[in-house]
């Protein structure tokens, strides 16, 4: 079956960066597009990227559009996002996604 393993979030100050990993396993992962979605304490999911299977294409939220850079090693079957400049309202859970399918996700926390 599908299995996501998100990993690499963490407490960081404001202005900070932290890179998330997301292990795939279960499925073709080379063959499908991913994305990376978050959800904040009583609020609703917030998609943040897309990237295409080969990872040629890329498509952002406005709210992470050069801050954030989603990206893929097929080999590894590992997706990555990288994150930049990180504000206090990047705090939330964070979900890599295949199809209707994501992890249990990694927590990020940007607070001084």
């Amino acid at each position: 079956q599908v299995q996501l393993v998100e990993s690499g979030g963490g407490l960081v100050q404001p202005g900070g960066s932290l890179r998330l990993s997301c292990v795939a396993s279960g499925f073709t992962f080379r063959l499908y597009s991913m994305k990376w979605v978050r959800q904040a304490p009583g609020k609703g999911t917030e998609w943040l990227a897309r990237i295409s299977s080969d990872g040629g294409s890329t498509e952002y939220a406005n709210s992470v559009k050069g801050r954030f850079t989603i990206s893929r090693d097929n080999a590894k079957k590992t997706l990555y996002l990288q994150m930049i400049s990180l504000k206090p309202e990047d705090t939330a859970m964070y979900y890599c996604v295949k199809d209707g399918t994501r992890g249990q996700g990694t927590q990020v926390t940007v607070s001084s």
